[in-house]
């Protein structure tokens, strides 16, 4: 851990993994994709449309486990000073909220055949909506103040306290009644999916999960650059 907290160190892992990841996730992402539309058979209610569940679902769980990353990088800023914590949790928010986007998206096309209507306001829904409103507004942070360090500290409690709303989001199917069903998956009794629509489920959401990996890291070499470039630019303003 410390090891990898000088930049020089995490640019090395990160220089070697990429090709590795990149492979790695378009590879899960044929073989998901496969499944998905060719092997995987229409839902006996669903039809076609149940097929959606392979963005839906991914992008929904990955939308949750990033932002509950970003709450412990910036717990790791804070308790460690790790250098690079920071930089790990300013990544990850564009790339959670642009999952937590396509869950609300591909929620809303798949809940208009099956409900009735586009959009309703129940606890599911609306919980992932402030969800991507806590990631709106970490963002927000970050772009409008110039001072870095006080971003960063900022950022950092907006990170942990909303953190609290992920088993919210989570748990709403099970703590009020709800439009959307309930787990399928990570259930007591084991998964209520059918196998041959477990499978490529479980593959896209391994793809979803590597393909934020590579990018996380191509984020944080470019923000590791521009940390660069921004020091520099301070000492070449301090020698004038």
């Amino acid at each position: 851990m410390q090891k990898f907290a000088n930049p020089t160190q995490f640019l090395k892992l990160a220089n070697a993994a990429l090709p590795f990841l990149w492979a790695l996730t378009a590879f899960l992402f044929a073989l998901g994709l496969c499944g998905a539309l060719i092997t995987s058979p229409a839902d006996y209610q669903q039809g076609e449309t149940v097929r959606i569940m392979y963005v839906h679902v991914p992008s929904a769980s990955l939308a949750l486990m990033i932002y509950v990353a970003m709450a412990i990088f910036s717990a790791v800023a804070i308790i460690f000073r790790h250098p690079l914590a920071d930089a790990a949790a300013k990544t990850a928010a564009p790339i959670g909220a642009v999952y937590c986007f396509l869950a609300l998206a591909t929620g809303s096309l798949w809940g208009k055949p099956m409900w009735g209507t586009w959009w309703v306001w129940d606890a599911r829904l609306t919980s992932m909506f402030v969800l991507m409103l806590l990631y709106l507004g970490y963002m927000a942070i970050w772009q409008s103040i110039d001072e870095p360090t006080r971003a960063a500290a900022i950022a950092r409690i907006v990170a942990i306290v909303g953190v609290i709303n992920v088993p919210i989001v989570k748990f709403s199917v099970n703590w009020w009644n709800t439009l959307h069903q309930p787990a399928s998956i990570l259930k007591m009794g084991g998964p209520s999916i059918d196998r041959s629509m477990l499978w490529p489920l479980l593959t896209m959401m391994a793809a979803f999960g590597f393909l934020f990996l590579a990018l996380q890291l191509t984020a944080m070499r470019g923000e590791i650059a521009a940390r660069k470039l921004r020091q520099a630019r301070l000492v070449e303003i301090g020698q004038r």
